[in-house]
């Protein structure tokens, strides 16, 4: 789809306009100056990357408390990385996806071992990164750096959607990059991607969700009773404490209604072999 650029600017001037009236503030959006004012200009970018894993799959209300109890815990990638798992996942705890926690840590010690502490610029050098994906890199390099990435999440998706394919069902992300690549603010894509995304967000307040009509678009799978409740129990368990099979079983069963053993193991075996757990003579604990 090739805009007009009275179209461009127009869509710009509605998304803008939005974000000066009702924009979101989050912490680690802001820095702060010596005497504590908030300002816009250079956010953390360590702050940044601890953000946006948080934000996978996380609402941002629930993120906020734990973001500022880690970076207050944490304040520097070396000092992450430098965290037992045990301990990283523990502060997790409540969050889901307990893997994210991994990946952090793990994208930490990278952090620390290959830049100097200090968090990349470009999506080319973010998506090397543990657990940074092409998403990731590009929200990374825009927010920490103010770097003209393009990508795309759900709440830019809904925001192109409503504005210009109308009742057009089916759509593909491949069809909405050319449109986020037209309408970039090069001046400042910082802002330009906060203003989408809270004006997407406001969308589904007050309308049907527009990304229901994206080709991506995926309900979430019921929680209760899953193999990810599953293996968030075994992971809430473990961060306690070591246990053995039997044990670990019966603690888990006090939160998985009616646990199926096969079920059980093949938590544990994934676990394993995502590092997230170790067995040693027939005792569980977390990795690390």
């Amino acid at each position: 789809m090739q805009l007009s650029g009275k179209q461009i600017s127009e869509f710009r001037k509605t998304i803008l306009d939005f974000y000066t009236v009702s924009g979101r503030s989050f912490p680690w959006r802001f820095s702060k100056t010596p005497k504590g004012r908030k300002t816009a200009v250079s956010p953390d970018p360590w702050g940044v990357v601890v953000s946006e894993f948080m934000l996978q799959q996380t609402q941002t209300h629930r993120v906020v408390p734990y973001w500022e109890t880690w970076m207050k815990k944490w304040p520097r990638p070396a000092d992450l990385a430098a965290a037992p798992l045990e301990t990283v996942l523990k502060e997790w705890s409540g969050l889901g996806y307990n893997r994210r926690a991994k990946n952090l840590r793990d994208c930490a010690a990278a952090i620390t071992k290959d830049s100097g502490g200090k968090v990349p610029k470009t999506p080319e050098e973010l998506i090397k990164l543990p657990g940074i994906g092409p998403y990731t890199a590009g929200a990374v390099a825009c927010f920490a750096w103010n770097y003209p990435a393009v990508f795309i999440e759900t709440n830019i998706r809904s925001v192109l959607i409503h504005f210009f394919f109308g009742d057009k069902t089916g759509i593909n992300d491949a069809e909405l990059i050319p449109i986020l690549e037209q309408t970039l603010d090069h001046s400042n894509p910082r802002v330009w991607y906060w203003a989408l995304m809270d004006y997407g967000a406001e969308l589904k307040k007050i309308t049907k969700n527009p990304g229901r009509k994206s080709a991506h678009y995926a309900k979430q799978s019921r929680f209760e009773g899953s193999f990810r409740q599953i293996r968030g129990a075994v992971i809430k368990t473990l961060s306690a404490g070591s246990l053995d099979a039997g044990s670990l079983r019966k603690e888990v069963d006090k939160t998985i209604k009616d646990l199926r053993e096969e079920d059980y193991y093949r938590a544990l075996e994934v676990l394993e072999k995502e590092e997230m757990v170790a067995e040693e003579e027939g005792i569980y604990k977390i990795s690390g």
